[in-house]
């Protein structure tokens, strides 16, 4: 027997305790937040993802939320709408241009190297922070390893990839916000939980960052009140992985795990062991 959840689906404990003939949790996402891993391996059932298949779309629309932040591309549109649009003006809705600032990439994994590599037409500096170094990174992008006080201090932009653990959980909070460059742009195509929502809206009210786009969530679909009415943010709703090409992949991928353990064969991409 066979499970293959979406993000969304919660597979716990209590699920599987009524399932006994469950071999596979096929987990159609890069991640598996949603699946209790220790549940699953007390009881013998491997745990799959789909990594690989959506680096290019989650990193094609993280530089989406970097151009629209650093060029106010929803006010703009906003104003369009609204008919009262009264004309082209010198000083409306300046924007920053990116040639010359710095990235700083807080995790470079698949994604956030995809992203790195999409910065140097652009002529940004990136910086990096990660566990180890990535000199292949390195060579291609001329991106630097930097302790994340830095990173945060000296990036214009600062875009997150990394996973949700223990020590990266609520790491965007208010005293880092404090310590990141005055009308710094946030990204976050990675992880919700990495982010305190209340205190970014704080950061953003108060006119100490330049702006916030976000694809994901605290508690999703739910988000902060305070988030949801600041300004100076593009809110998305968790459409990273979406084209077709990429959502076609994972779902392949999914399949081919859950084919090749019932059969009796390793997974393919497995979570543990």
């Amino acid at each position: 027997m066979a499970i293959v959840p979406l993000l969304s689906r919660w597979v716990g404990g209590t699920e599987l305790k009524h399932l006994p003939k469950l071999k596979i949790i096929a987990n159609c996402a890069v991640g598996h937040d949603n699946v209790d891993v220790v549940a699953a391996e007390l009881r013998g059932i491997k745990v799959t993802n789909t990594p690989d298949v959506l680096t290019d779309a989650t990193a094609d629309l993280t530089w989406v939320l970097i151009l629209a932040c650093a060029r106010r591309v929803l006010e703009g549109v906003e104003l369009v709408k609204s008919d009262t649009w009264t004309g082209w003006h010198p000083e409306q809705l300046l924007g920053i241009e990116l040639k010359g600032r710095t990235l700083g990439l807080f995790g470079a994994g698949r994604i956030g190297q995809a992203v790195g590599r999409r910065a140097v037409p652009f002529g940004l500096r990136i910086l990096y922070t990660t566990r180890s170094p990535r000199p292949e990174f390195e060579r291609a992008t001329g991106a630097a390893r930097v302790e994340f006080g830095r990173l945060l201090s000296e990036s214009d932009v600062l875009s997150l990839h990394a996973q949700s653990v223990p020590e990266t959980k609520g790491i965007i909070n208010a005293d880092t916000l404090r310590q990141m460059k005055p009308g710094a742009i946030l990204i976050n195509t990675a992880r919700g939980d990495l982010v305190r929502e209340e205190a970014l809206a704080i950061a953003l009210e108060e006119g100490r960052l330049g702006a916030a786009g976000l694809d994901v969530y605290l508690d999703e679909p739910a988000i902060h009140p305070r988030l949801r009415a600041a300004p100076r943010t593009v809110l998305l709703p968790h459409i990273g992985s979406a084209t077709r090409e990429a959502r076609t992949r994972m779902a392949a991928i999914a399949v081919a795990n859950v084919q090749a353990v019932l059969r009796g064969d390793p997974p393919l991409t497995p979570v543990f062991g």
